[in-house]
């Protein structure tokens, strides 16, 4: 059962709302400090806050099994043809475009250094997205889920790009070249078949501890972890067929396990750490935003820097995804996935308005931790982030009901049959 997303689904938004009550309670003094307490070596620049623990370490967990199943659709499944995989990439691209001009275009006259946000609406939260996608589409098509993660992994990749090349003045690009060591010998090692947690799970905390000290944002690591590994797996002297390798198999999360290969294996070993213990937790410390009571709410939702914000979150994204979408499949041999339809296009791009931890990062880039409008980002994030994930809920529950009723006269067809 824990290995369904939908259960982790519900644990993510449970942690969420936990965190938002407390921020807002009397208790906020209490879980901001639990938030700020700070523990680690500081040698290996790892003396960090439990947030960033939460964000930086745990989530990496996430992003090495969404590495995985990448890579599996990579190399044996829907995106194994690159015309194919080149749609949701330009998704992306037009995802982090348009909201990011919109933001522009609200704040051009704000002054104060307020374009220096241009990029807070430009991120989608993959582990949010992925939640409720499980939650409200089980009967919703594979290939929906598939195209998510990788316009969110894109998406992530280029607002990494971002705050390296134009929030970070101090990239360290020693640690980030030795992290290139661990990280070959951990693709030695699987590539080689070697397993063992005692081998592999010190190369890839050595991999993620050196992408951390170089300033960049450490949950690349799990995404290039993952991508190591490999999918095919060995079979009396040759390799199973591209459909047997396949661990992915659809929207209920399930991965293969016995006879599948390596890049399954690993997917179907940490999905469970991952769903049920890293995005939870990292959802309780990430999620708890201080709104500042009704007057605080108000006075923040008026500041164009807010506004900017919501607006690239729900409309720029659902726009630029949709947009870019489009214009890559009037070019011949480029096409939407045979089992998609535009209109499912369009709730997947407005659950991508779901910005939250990215977003906020470069937030406090962008004016500082102390600076009054970091509390203005952070209530444009939350509301925009959450009205994005309404309204992709309904639109997706919605095409969810249509595919049930699809499913269920093909059943009673067969039945008949």
């Amino acid at each position: 059962m824990l290995k369904h997303d939908a259960v982790g689904g519900i644990l993510l938004l449970a942690a969420t709302a936990a965190a938002l009550i407390l921020a807002n309670s009397p208790w906020a003094d209490w879980y901001e400090s639990l938030r700020s307490f700070r523990f680690g070596p500081e040698e290996l620049k790892l003396n960090l806050s439990v947030n960033s623990w939460a964000s930086d370490g745990l989530l990496a967990i996430f992003f090495f099994v969404v590495g995985l199943e990448l890579k599996e659709e990579f190399v044996a499944g829907k995106l194994r043809d690159p015309k194919t995989a080149a749609v949701p990439v330009a998704a992306a691209i037009g995802g982090v475009a348009v909201p990011s001009l919109l933001y522009v275009l609200v704040n051009l006259d704000s002054g104060g250094g307020a374009l220096n946000g241009w990029a807070i609406p430009a991120a989608t939260d993959i582990a949010f997205a992925v939640a409720i996608i499980a939650m409200v589409g089980k009967f919703l098509p594979a290939s929906l889920r598939t195209f998510l993660l990788t316009l969110a992994v894109v998406d992530d990749l280029l607002a990494i790009a971002i705050i390296a090349i134009f929030y970070t003045d101090d990239l360290a690009w020693l640690p980030l070249a030795l992290a290139l060591l661990p990280l070959l010998a951990f693709a030695f090692a699987v590539q080689r078949g070697i397993h063992t947690w005692w081998i592999l799970l010190p190369l890839a905390f050595a991999t993620w501890t050196l992408v951390h000290a170089s300033g960049i944002h450490a949950t690349i690591a799990g995404v290039l972890l993952g991508f190591t590994v490999p999918v095919a797996a060995k079979h009396l002297g040759g390799t199973k067929t591209a459909d047997d390798q396949r661990g992915f198999h659809g929207h209920d999360g399930i991965h293969g396990t016995e006879g599948h290969g390596p890049a399954a294996q690993f997917a179907d070993r940490w999905s469970i750490p991952s769903a049920v213990i890293a995005v939870p937790i990292f959802a309780f410390f990430a999620a708890g935003v201080d709104v500042g009571g009704l007057s605080g709410l108000a006075e923040s939702l008026s500041s164009p820097i807010a506004i900017g914000i919501m607006l690239g979150l729900v409309i720029g994204k659902p726009l630029g995804i949709t947009l870019l979408t489009f214009l890559i499949t009037r070019v011949r041999g480029f096409s939407l996935d045979r089992t998609m339809q535009w209109v499912d296009l369009i709730g997947v791009a407005c659950l991508a308005g779901v910005g939250f931890t990215v977003s906020l990062l470069i937030g406090e880039l962008s004016f500082g931790e102390g600076d009054d409008r970091s509390q203005v980002v952070k209530v444009g994030v939350l509301c925009g982030s959450l009205l994005a994930a309404l309204i992709g809920a309904v639109w997706l529950a919605v095409r969810n009901r249509h595919y049930r009723g699809l499913a269920q006269r093909r059943e009673r067809g067969d039945h008949h049959g």
